[in-house]
């Protein structure tokens, strides 16, 4: 039992010895200054950024009040998306339509095309074979300003704010 009690007294004394060795704490100290030293560096990199960039001077905006008013006729302005597409239910395309959906569904373009109609519009449903789309027509017009103004009466509706002009190839 001795022996027992004298090994266990080695034991405990050889770990005490060991335990006082070189701290931890040196460890998570040279972590953090190197941390610091990092970020240290960072700012001088950052400083020297910022003294590189050149500054802008900013000219102030003189307001002047108008003398007359010009209203101008944009509508060339407005973008075209030109497709090649097919008439699948409706009587005919001119050179500009107005377009208020776009469908992979056939039935959904048709349940579009049936509210328009109940509303008073001539709609019609076109295909365009490249991407496989059903659009549904609102509107079609000879010149793009009408297709134009309509398309704009079309998008103050909140149900058509995306509606969108399609000149077919």
């Amino acid at each position: 039992m001795k022996k027992y009690m004298v090994v266990c007294a080695v034991m405990g004394m050889a770990l005490a010895l060991a335990s006082c060795g070189k701290s931890s704490e040196s460890a998570y100290k040279k972590a953090y200054e190197k941390a610091k030293s990092q970020e240290a560096a960072q700012r001088v990199e950052e400083n020297a950024q910022q003294q590189t960039t050149p500054t802008v001077a900013v000219t102030p905006v003189v307001t002047r009040p108008a003398t007359q008013t010009t209203v101008v006729d944009n509508s060339d302005n407005v973008p075209v998306r030109q497709e090649k597409v097919t008439l699948i239910n409706g009587t005919g395309l001119k050179a500009f339509s107005v377009v208020v959906g776009s469908f992979q569904l056939q039935a959904n373009a048709e349940g579009l095309q049936q509210r328009l109609r109940d509303a008073g519009y001539s709609a019609q449903i076109v295909k365009n074979d490249a991407n496989n789309m059903f659009r549904v027509v609102a509107s079609t017009f000879d010149n793009k300003a009408d297709a134009t103004r309509s398309r704009d009466q079309f998008r103050a509706q909140e149900a058509y704010k995306d509606a969108w002009l399609l000149s077919f190839q």
